[in-house]
């Protein structure tokens, strides 16, 4: 019996262990190969100095903490008017 060597690269019935070994070498190329040349144009170029010049960057930065709810709004009634309050 021949061995045959698919269309995936892959041979049909490799006669030793080296035949099936180099079988899954070249399947591995070939499908390493029709990837590159699948996604050849998806090529990414460098950046031209007028888009370069317009990105901006944030330099870090930390902001005073405000103080919570708790210290702040929540004793603030100013809907009550305590000179109407009698005690």
């Amino acid at each position: 019996m021949s061995s045959i060597t698919l269309q995936s690269g892959l041979m049909s019935s490799p006669k030793n262990m080296k035949e099936a070994c180099q079988a899954m070498i070249d399947a591995r190329r070939n499908r390493a190969r029709g990837h590159r040349l699948k996604h050849q144009h998806e090529v990414c170029s460098g950046l031209t100095d007028k888009e370069w010049n317009a990105v901006v960057t944030r330099q870090k930065s930390s902001f005073a903490k405000g103080k919570s709810f708790a210290y702040t709004a929540r004793w603030n009634d100013y809907k009550v008017n305590y000179k109407k309050i009698k005690l």
